[in-house]
């Protein structure tokens, strides 16, 4: 019995890693179809796709399960504007995972939401630790720096959004909407 426990354990980790590796060969891919869409509506589909794995905890064990289920449930609680119960509940997720980077995306726009900046900055920063190509994130790291009127750096932030995403329509819209800000202090 204890043998068949011990062969059911390591078959159960092989097969969950095999699925993160399977996820992660899934990401690559669509973020090279991603940068290579020559049109908006192709690259949104792909977006999607990318936004549908990063929302689902990598892990495919009922702990897994249920992080992605609080996920969720913080998402409501910021779509409804209850930002201090999905701080809370976000806060509580990585506790317990934090190697997931869309937890941590997730209470940066919290934060940012609740005007707290520089704390929303700082979740970006270990987001894009966690995944490097989070266009989201980026994007989010943009409006912050707008926040705080450092409008090179929310140029910088959509830029290098763009060499991951490069239809990206924030980026494309604000870019020069920035440029012209800054020109217009210059004057």
């Amino acid at each position: 019995m204890k043998k068949f426990i011990s062969i059911l354990i390591l078959s159960f980790l092989f097969f969950c890693n095999v699925s993160a590796e399977n996820k992660k060969n899934e990401l690559d891919k669509l973020f090279s179809q991603l940068k290579n869409s020559k049109n908006l509506s192709s690259a949104q589909i792909v977006e999607k796709k990318i936004w549908e794995i990063w929302l689902i905890h990598p892990s495919d064990d009922r702990r897994g399960f249920r992080l992605t289920e609080l996920l969720t449930q913080g998402s409501r609680l910021m779509n409804r504007g209850e930002l201090s119960k999905a701080y809370k509940l976000f806060t509580q997720i990585i506790a317990t995972e934090p190697d997931w980077s869309e937890v941590w995306n997730k209470r940066a726009t919290v934060l940012y939401l609740m005007n707290r900046y520089q704390s929303s900055l700082d979740d970006i920063k270990i987001t894009l630790t966690l995944e490097p190509r989070h266009f989201g994130a980026l994007s989010g790291q943009a409006l912050n720096y707008i926040e705080l009127e450092q409008y090179e750096k929310a140029i910088k932030s959509y830029k290098a959004a763009q060499k991951i995403y490069p239809l990206l329509n924030s980026a494309k819209k604000m870019i020069p909407e920035l440029q012209e800000l800054i020109n217009d202090q210059s004057i």
